[in-house]
């Protein structure tokens, strides 16, 4: 098999790649001379412009938390490592795979995501308290032919981002590093519990370049252990300690509960987190997925109020990139997903609209990508979204369950459990009362934080700043 399958660029693209990546080298001799210069121009070019303009403009106040966190890149981050994430994700990912993206969705009339989550296997190391794929046991694996095949079709199309979830994909982790190999202008990134992650692994994420581990991080000691097990925490100090010796770019990734919100979104805890390495933080709140799902861990409203200010507080004071993948619907025009910006595959082959959507009507066995992005239940999550004109409401299980329930129900989509299949009536049933009780919290926070003209009268914080543009 070819170590390196990407998708051909076409000679205009060759060009635009080549002068794009003159400019991060260029960029790259003198960041805090030339990062604005660059910033300035690729805000010209259209594409991400509103981003990248955000970008500039908190670049080049010296003393702001998003010039530390870039300026960081420089100082905490191999050279290798830097250069192939900033020309992976910057120019491969939003630039040039942007164009590509959406040259296809105005010919196939059908989403086509930013990114692809998709399942290497179902096995993990750790049995987490109200984890669903505990429910998968270990029997149920992609071929590494299966994984490059969708990564080759997704490129096509411009899909240059992909993130593994399981089970824990770690433990692939010599078919992941192939699959770097092989495709070394996409950008690969793993929710991993990080039990996994030693010396060897970490050279080889150094040797490739294009690896970036999210770490599932459920507060402090006690609060990870209680759900992932006792030692786990150690474990995962040890891990990012190790990457970042290694100057490796890694993440955490936060599941908040009703158990453990206070510790999650205390300053401590993201203080602890930037000081041991981590460059971001995807936050997400506990859904009850699966048989053995936990409905007392969902958080209550006021909790989830509770993280929408301190997320938003800490963003604007911290060096850490964060995301909130239910609380900044406003961002991205509510859900991101059904292939709006992201699709999940899990180890079966089964091509669902979320991680969290466990109904499929495709397997990538039998249909290629595109004919799942323009089936029933792919097209009935493009048609109808966003679910809700409040985009604090974004999610068609958590904040609209009859949504997904119509959605389901008239595609003839079916329930991708192996072991244990959960009828549509069943999960949404779950989290009808935190939808109606989120509903008037949600309403609160739309009218106030988002479209007020000031900080909102609840908190003083700077959530003025995350109106919807």
């Amino acid at each position: 098999m070819s170590r390196k399958t990407s998708a051909k660029k076409n000679f205009k693209e060759k060009i635009y790649t080549a002068g794009l990546g003159r400019m991060i080298r260029y960029m790259d001799k003198d960041p805090e001379k030339n990062i604005p210069k660059v910033l300035h121009w690729i805000e010209k070019s259209g594409r991400v412009k509103d981003q990248v303009a955000a970008c500039r403009e908190a670049f080049e106040s010296k003393d702001s938390n998003w010039n530390k966190l870039l300026m960081s890149f420089w100082t905490d981050i191999d050279d290798g490592e830097r250069l192939t994430l900033f020309e992976n994700f910057i120019v491969n990912s939003n630039i040039l795979g942007g164009e590509r993206r959406d040259k296809t969705r105005e010919k196939e009339g059908c989403s086509v995501p930013w990114a692809i989550l998709m399942d290497p296997t179902s096995a993990c190391n750790l049995h987490c308290t109200g984890c669903w794929a505990a429910d998968y046991g270990n029997k149920l694996n992609m071929t590494l032919d299966e994984l490059d095949s969708i990564i080759t079709q997704g490129e096509k199309m411009g899909i240059y981002m992909y993130i593994y979830s399981g089970g824990e994909p770690l433990v692939r982790k010599k078919d992941i590093i192939t699959l770097c190999e092989m495709h070394p202008d996409c950008q690969f990134l793993a929710f991993t519990n990080a039990t996994l992650i030693d010396e060897q692994f970490a050279n080889e994420m150094l040797r490739v370049r294009n690896f970036v581990p999210a770490i599932s991080v459920e507060g402090f000691e006690a609060e990870t252990d209680f759900r992932r097990g006792e030692g786990t925490y150690q474990k995962v100090i040890q891990a990012m300690e190790l990457l970042k010796r290694k100057k490796l770019v890694f993440g955490i990734s936060c599941c908040y509960t009703s158990k453990n919100i206070e510790v999650i979104g205390s300053e401590a805890y993201f203080d602890k987190m930037i000081d041991l390495g981590a460059k971001f933080a995807w936050f997400f709140t506990y859904i009850p997925v699966g048989k053995d799902a936990v409905p007392e861990l969902m958080a209550t409203p006021e909790q989830r109020e509770f993280m929408f200010h301190q997320i938003r507080a800490f963003r604007e004071t911290k060096p850490l990139f964060t995301m909130d993948f239910w609380n900044d619907g406003q961002y991205v025009n509510g859900c991101i997903a059904g292939g709006k910006d992201y699709l999940h595959i899990n180890a079966n082959g089964d091509i669902e609209p979320c991680a969290f959507i466990h109904y499929s009507d495709s397997n990538i066995r039998e249909k290629t990508l595109l004919e799942a992005f323009k089936s029933p239940l792919f097209m009935a999550y493009h048609n109808n979204q966003p679910f809700n004109d409040n985009l604090l409401r974004p999610c068609p299980l958590l904040d609209n369950p009859e949504k997904l329930r119509m959605m389901v129900e008239q595609t003839g989509a079916k329930s991708t459990d192996m072991q244990s299949p959960e009828s549509v009536e069943d999960l949404t049933a779950k989290t009808k009362a935190a939808a109606e009780a989120w509903a008037p919290v949600a309403d609160k926070l739309w009218n106030t934080c988002v479209k007020g003209d000031g900080p909102c009268a609840s908190c003083q914080t700077p959530c003025r700043v995350a109106k919807n543009k």
